[in-house]
């Protein structure tokens, strides 16, 4: 098959069985750069000068669900209200572009999205530090229509430890165990990405429905700490969770990693914080760039980590999420949300079957999802809302 063929088969595929991407932080992006003036940025026209995501090109990608981050970063002062206001983002973005973004709540919205030839518009929580160690603030969030929540982000929170900090709990403590299992009961998935090894595995044997990692790669083939390791790879089945593969070059790309360090050092130095965004960052991100050439993912190195992690944990049990509007950079040939068919074409010429491609791109995230919605309607026949705290817990 020519690469032009494999290409028009992955499109074929992605129009029956679309992409569920895990991580997209448009709305982070709105807040950075117009303060949420959807004025400013109207998705319904080109964005590719300002953002990875529009509509036309979330369509040319043939995404058929996303879960909107409603990040926010860990050194705020005011998580929670900041975490509304990236919830209030996503919902005015789902009610001026309704003929496009459906609110999805449950698998069986995304399945109804798919039927109606909308993208299902979910939302996740990216860090612990949202809930401000409030389990009442955790069901609030369920409340506002968010389906999954990471754990830590960069930083450790008080229960649980960071990939990217230094050991504070050794994983989750008392406290984080509780917060699992309040999860598991209000039916929101526990989000693995960015947590230390040690928080995975806490995690897994605390938890009693799927996990997921909403985008973080294999650690075997690129050993950064946000990346998942073999062992915990290996559980996923048992789990009955998924890894989706993310596509920041500084996750699946040795060589990346060491660039990024030099690079972020750069950033600091000039008085900005290492994920900023904005247009003064980037023009400090551009010239250090032109002095030190980034190595450049491609296609190629994300269906790299695919083949492990299938290898790994089974077909069964991975997906994608690329984390566009969350990242500086992107590989060559995933430039933005319009990408996904290349990264499917370059499956389909490494002899993945059509119906392994449709578990990766579709069934598999629908499927976790309800799983997780199962497990909470059994557990909400045999207790109630929990009302632990920090204190009393871990003292």
């Amino acid at each position: 098959m020519t690469a032009a063929a494999q290409l028009a088969a992955a499109r074929e595929l992605l129009s029956e069985f679309p992409v569920v991407d895990g991580h997209n932080d448009l709305p982070w992006a709105l807040r950075e750069q117009v303060r949420y003036d959807l004025d400013a940025r109207n998705i319904a026209t080109d964005q590719s000068a300002h953002l990875h995501t529009d509509i036309a090109r979330l369509r040319a990608g043939g995404v058929g669900a996303q879960y909107w981050s409603v990040y926010v970063r860990s050194d705020l002062p005011d998580a929670v209200p900041a975490t509304l206001e990236q919830i209030d983002c996503v919902r005015q973005l789902q009610a001026r572009y309704a003929d496009t973004l459906r609110p999805a709540l449950t698998a069986a919205d995304m399945e109804a999205a798919r039927r109606e030839g909308r993208i299902a518009s979910l939302m996740g929580a990216e860090g612990g530090h949202s809930i401000a160690n409030s389990l009442a603030t955790l069901r609030a969030l369920y409340a506002l229509g968010v389906r999954y929540m990471t754990l830590t982000h960069n930083d450790n929170v008080d229960w649980a430890d960071s990939a990217t900090d230094e050991p504070g709990v050794g994983g989750l403590s008392a406290f984080g165990r509780e917060v699992v299992r309040e999860m598991n009961r209000e039916g929101m998935l526990v989000d693995l990405s960015h947590v230390a090894a040690t928080t995975m595995r806490d995690a897994l044997d605390a938890t009693s429905a799927p996990v997921i990692f909403s985008h973080s790669s294999a650690r075997a083939v690129c050993d950064h700490p946000r990346n998942v390791p073999d062992d915990v790879l290996e559980r996923l089945p048992a789990n009955g969770g998924m890894a989706m593969v993310t596509f920041v070059p500084k996750f699946v790309l040795q060589a990346a990693v060491d660039w990024t360090a030099a690079a972020d050092e750069n950033m600091r130095e000039h008085g900005f914080h290492h994920l900023d965004t904005t247009p003064e960052a980037m023009k400090v991100h551009r010239a250090f760039e032109e002095r030190t050439p980034r190595p450049v993912a491609t296609v190629a190195t994300v269906a790299d980590h695919l083949d492990h992690m299938r290898e790994v944990a089974g077909v069964d049990h991975i997906g994608i999420g690329g984390d566009y509007d969350g990242t500086a950079f992107t590989p060559d040939g995933l430039d933005d949300v319009s990408g996904y068919p290349n990264l499917v074409a370059e499956l389909l010429a490494r002899g993945w079957s059509r119906p392994d491609l449709a578990k990766l791109t579709w069934q598999n995230a629908v499927r976790v999802l309800g799983a997780a919605e199962d497990v909470s309607r059994d557990l909400q026949t045999t207790r109630g809302p929990s009302n632990a705290t920090l204190t009393a817990l871990d003292g």
